[in-house]
């Protein structure tokens, strides 16, 4: 049972997504900051100004607070752009990584058993 147990634990798919949730939690850090800290200050300034309001999750129209609404949008928006190019580039990264595996593997020549088989057809036809 232990042996199972550690199977599951150590094989790649697990550890992968253990690597992918801290990674997530980290970026969901910098991207906050991001937001909270650097874009909703430059954009949403006007806007804060306007409604007589100094902190953006303290905007609300009848009732409805909507601040923290409009941040949690603009963050979503940041990740998801910013995810979509990593994934993007990853790809290409690994096209390019298959490119050149093929590429080595042309230039390298015929492997020593399709040498030998090769050997042996031309043997056998005579």
């Amino acid at each position: 049972m232990i042996k199972e147990l550690k199977d599951f634990l150590f094989k790649g798919n697990v550890l992968d997504l253990a690597v992918a949730v801290v990674m997530g939690a980290a970026f969901n850090a910098i991207i906050t900051s991001l937001v909270g800290d650097i874009i909703t200050p430059l954009i949403l300034n006007p806007v804060v100004k306007a409604a007589n309001v100094e902190n953006l999750s303290k905007l609300s129209w009848n009732g409805i607070a909507y601040g923290s609404f409009l941040s949690a949008v603009i963050n979503f928006i940041i990740v998801g752009t910013t995810l979509f190019f990593v994934v993007k580039a990853a790809s290409k990264a690994t096209a390019l990584s298959k490119k050149e595996a093929e590429d080595a593997a042309e230039a390298a020549g015929p492997s020593q058993e399709e040498l030998l088989a090769e050997i042996r057809d031309l043997l056998a036809n005579k």
